[in-house]
């Protein structure tokens, strides 16, 4: 393979900068633009090794640098790497980038130094996979599943399936081959239990993948309803800033005013919408069509109502466009001494909350309603997950396959059908862990990776 390089940090000002390097001739090309001040070189010290000196190219000095050198098979990518740590400015760390390069060095596609890990077998596909989920985990909670993965949770998990797989296909093979030979028996029940098993397992994946999902990547999130129930109020407490405007005019809020919160170990990508109800004034009336479409759209809604007076026509309007949907309804104004405690929104909404968005009272109470709503609230973040759609792709055909494996059992056929169907089932499995990905599979998934991870 070709020796690559590319910046390792993000493309913005900071106090440090990182050009890394891999490859077979990552230290030579590292010696040609890296002078230590001791005057050793970088081929001379052992890895996990550092040296301090500048950083030069055709035109000279370019910043004074850290260079550290980690020795195959010892490192990141299982190859000779070295990183150079510069001064963060954008310009200076694309200096000592382009000096690389003209040492001889090539540019990095999006991903490769972690495929390069993979290929080189420092880790599986699975692991490979969750580093991007942990650079954009927005949440302790989100961060936990991809630091599972990157430890081997599933692989270790999709490996004790397809191992269980593989053995009974080994005993349906050899009995077939070898009818007079003493064996281990393996009956049609045994092997419907085993199949059963990975069934089970399985299905567990799959089931949870939802809710790792709205775990790792958020929620789009509505607060809808009438005019001056406390919408925007809810959308300040719940982002801990004065996002939105807050005023006893109704109708203040006109157009969608958006901002990312955790809640609960949820990002909650929340838009506060103008209030929902008849009106003649056009500007506004533009506001309560694009609410009505963002509540419409949303994969949660917190539909806000105001507990201080009855409901009204907007308000059953609301609650109307709010069935089929993933909705909490939140009373509002509980530190009002007039309050309504309305049936009506209990009975239409699976979770109901009481609140004083002004106070902050029942903020709690909210988000455990809106855990318990998305099924993340018993959701184990300690435990194996599928963490994106290919993974749970190749969980649904191995499923698929051992329904057809159990059918084929059912219906009496040979052994012959069963181990082909437990083939299909344990090779989607593996190609999950990417035992037998193809290379384009390989390549597809870290194409989606940023340049210089």
């Amino acid at each position: 393979m070709s020796t690559v390089a590319a910046i390792s940090t993000g493309r913005a000002p900071g106090g440090i900068g990182i050009v890394r390097i891999s490859g077979e001739n990552a230290i030579a090309v590292a010696d040609k633009v890296f002078s230590s001040f001791n005057g050793k070189k970088l081929c001379e010290i052992p890895g996990y090794s550092a040296l301090y000196g500048k950083a030069h190219g055709k035109k000279g000095h370019i910043d004074n640098v850290v260079a550290l050198v980690f020795k195959a098979p010892k490192s990141y990518t299982g190859e000779d790497v070295v990183e150079i740590s510069c001064h963060g400015g954008l310009f200076v760390t694309d200096r000592v980038l382009n000096a690389v390069f003209e040492a001889g060095a090539v540019p990095a596609e999006a991903g490769e130094f972690t495929k390069r890990a993979f290929l080189n077998g420092k880790m599986d596909l699975t692991s490979a996979e969750s580093v991007m989920s942990i650079i954009s985990a927005q949440g302790e909670q989100a961060e936990k599943i991809a630091l599972g993965v990157l430890e081997g949770k599933l692989f270790k998990e999709i490996k004790k399936i397809t191992d269980k797989l593989l053995y009974d296909m080994a005993l349906l093979s050899a009995w077939v081959d070898y009818p007079y030979e003493e064996i281990e028996d393996l009956s049609a029940e045994k092997l419907k239990s085993h199949i059963a098993e990975s069934k089970n397992e399985l299905e567990k994946l799959i089931n949870d993948f939802g809710k790792g999902q709205i775990i790792l990547e958020g929620v789009d999130t509505a607060i809808v309803g009438c005019p001056n129930v406390g919408k925007s109020t809810l959308m300040n407490l719940l982002s801990g800033t004065d996002k939105s405007i807050v005023t006893e005019i109704a109708g203040t809020t006109r157009d969608i005013v958006e901002d990312t919160v955790n809640a609960g170990g949820i990002t909650l990508r929340l838009a506060d919408t103008a209030g929902v109800r008849d009106t003649d004034d056009t500007v506004e009336s533009i506001g309560v069509e694009r609410a009505v479409k963002r509540l419409e759209n949303a994969e949660l809604v917190l539909a806000v109502f105001d507990g201080s007076r009855p409901l009204n026509g907007d308000d059953r309007r609301l609650i109307d466009l709010c069935k089929g949907k993933k909705a909490v309804g939140i009373i509002n104004k509980t530190d009002l001494d007039k309050n309504y405690l309305n049936d009506e929104v209990e009975k239409n909404f699976p979770q109901t909350v009481f609140i004083s968005a002004k106070t902050g009272e029942g903020k709690a109470e909210l988000i455990s309603a809106i855990e318990t709503l998305l099924g993340t609230a018993d959701f184990d973040t300690s435990a194996a997950a599928v963490v994106n759609e290919r993974q749970r792709d190749c969980c649904k055909k191995a499923l698929d396959a051992l329904n057809d494996a159990q059918n084929a059992l059912d219906l009496g056929l040979t052994m012959d059908a069963v181990t082909v169907c437990l083939d299909s089932a344990a090779e989607n499995l593996m190609v999950l862990t990417g035992e037998k990905a193809t290379e384009l599979v390989v390549n597809e998934i870290f194409a989606q990776f940023c340049v210089g991870k």
